[in-house]
């Protein structure tokens, strides 16, 4: 089956997770950015990176039963700390915290897209591929 839809939004979920455990680490190793860092974010951002680089992009690539289940709880995960970020800390998160939770929920929306699309486009592949009942 064609699958250059996945394998583009593989891509793009490895750069994505790439960025944040870059983000998560250079904060964790005591670099300081210039402004107030809510004490959990970078834990996180290391911590969704990691899992995003070496399984979810993995699911993604390789067309794992569980990839569209990996990239769904991945999105989900981010939308939930975006919500907590505006609700609960909305006085103090950094603009650029918002602006990284926003470029990644963007990112996320395209990865699912892509996989949406190409799962669309196999299933006509798919019932060719299957045999049918009572042959």
């Amino acid at each position: 089956m064609k699958t250059i839809l996945t394998k583009i939004a593989s891509i793009l979920a490895f750069i994505i997770g790439g960025m944040a455990v870059f983000a998560g680490a250079q904060v964790l190793l005591g670099n300081d950015p210039g402004y107030y860092v809510i004490n959990w974010l970078p834990i996180y951002n290391y911590t969704i990176g990691i899992l995003t680089v070496f399984i979810t992009s993995i699911f993604i690539y390789t067309n794992n039963r569980f990839a569209q289940l990996a990239a769904i709880g991945t999105f989900s995960l981010h939308a939930f700390v975006m919500l907590i970020l505006l609700v609960a800390y909305r006085s103090i998160v950094a603009p650029d915290s918002i602006r990284a939770m926003t470029i990644r929920l963007i990112a996320w929306v395209i990865i699912l897209g892509l996989m949406f699309i190409q799962a669309r486009k196999n299933k006509p592949l798919q019932k060719l591929i299957e045999p049918t009942l009572g042959s």
